[in-house]
């Protein structure tokens, strides 16, 4: 870990002023940037203290959704009874995102902004080509070990696979990223890699997440959040699905459906196929498992992570049918 500044900004403006110097970074939990620091992959040539910045980790919720100060911590939401009964998916999410110890320290901005968890990327001194490190310079994941990486919204140029679940919730039930300014649908907010798999996010230097904000709807209410890994606790998603269900007055007949994969792409991967397939249908688990396989379409395996493309449309049919259960 090379030598930095630190500053310790004490409002929004001052927070912006700050990010926007070159080599700024923001620090809020930690959980991310301390990490990669000591890893090697993030030099910041001044860290900006966000941490005792006012307001923003409130969390309100009404008739009309909810709004999460960026700096809310991952517990607090996830406890946080109103989000519980009206975006159970949230947090079912974020309980299972990490440790207990973690999830006290980091915040929902930070969650947002952490980085890949591919091996070839956090380990610089033994893998020096990484395009999203260094543009241009190969990915050395391709050819690689690949067991852990997407197969879904890949590139010629980076197969890492977005880690967070948070996301993936957030993703399904159309959250907003509020950057002062100027807001950003989530799905937006998360870039595909492309040629620029350097470019993550769609946040601009001296811009500061302030908030984000999830709209209430019946299929959020009945949601769940299902996270399939290699080891039941604290792991990272082999693959995982964020499912809400609002049916017509029989109960039975799907009239919104919202589904989004987690694990098995390069970005929180909305499956909007398998939402069209089904709605206007009765819940039927042949039905429900025949459309899960358009969650898939399009993929590419890169050898050891093929197993994904046959796992990722089962986890997604458990979800579904989870929900229906409790129709």
């Amino acid at each position: 870990m090379r030598d930095f500044s630190y500053l310790r900004a004490n409002s929004v403006d001052a927070a912006r002023q700050a990010a926007a110097l070159p080599g700024a970074m923001l620090l809020a939990g930690g959980t991310t940037l301390v990490d990669l620091a000591k890893c090697g992959v993030a030099e910041p040539d001044t860290v900006v203290d966000i941490t005792h910045l006012k307001g923003l980790d409130r969390i309100t919720v009404d008739d009309r959704g909810a709004m999460i100060g960026a700096l809310a911590k991952m517990s607090s939401v996830a406890d946080h009874a109103a989000i519980k009964s009206r975006f159970p998916a949230v947090s079912e999410a974020l309980w299972q995102a990490a440790s207990a110890q973690l999830r006290n320290m980091a915040t929902i901005g930070g969650n947002l902004m952490q980085r890949t968890r591919c091996p070839y990327f956090r380990d610089p001194a033994n893998f020096p080509a990484c395009n999203k490190r260094t543009p241009g310079s190969g990915c050395s994941a391709i050819g690689g070990v690949t067991r852990g990486h997407a197969v879904l919204g890949t590139s010629e140029t980076c197969i890492a696979t977005y880690p967070g679940d948070l996301a993936t919730a957030l993703v399904a039930f159309d959250a907003t990223v509020h950057l002062g300014d100027r807001q950003v649908a989530v799905d937006d907010f998360f870039l595909l890699p492309g040629a620029t798999p350097d470019r993550e996010h769609a946040i601009a230097q001296g811009e500061v997440i302030i908030a984000i904000s999830i709209p209430a709807s019946p299929a959020a209410q009945r949601s769940t959040y299902l996270k399939i890994r290699d080891r039941q606790s604290y792991e990272f998603a082999v693959a995982s699905a964020a499912v809400g269900i609002e049916f017509e007055a029989d109960g039975r007949t799907i009239k919104d459906l919202r589904v989004a994969l987690g694990g098995v792409a390069t970005k929180p991967w909305r499956a909007r196929a398998v939402e069209e397939a089904l709605k206007g249908k009765v819940l039927e688990s042949d039905t429900v498992r025949r459309a899960s396989l358009l969650a898939i379409e399009g993929a590419v395996d890169h050898g050891a992570n093929h197993y994904k493309i046959e796992l990722a449309p089962r986890v997604v049919a458990r979800a579904i049918l989870k929900v229906g259960e409790t129709a």
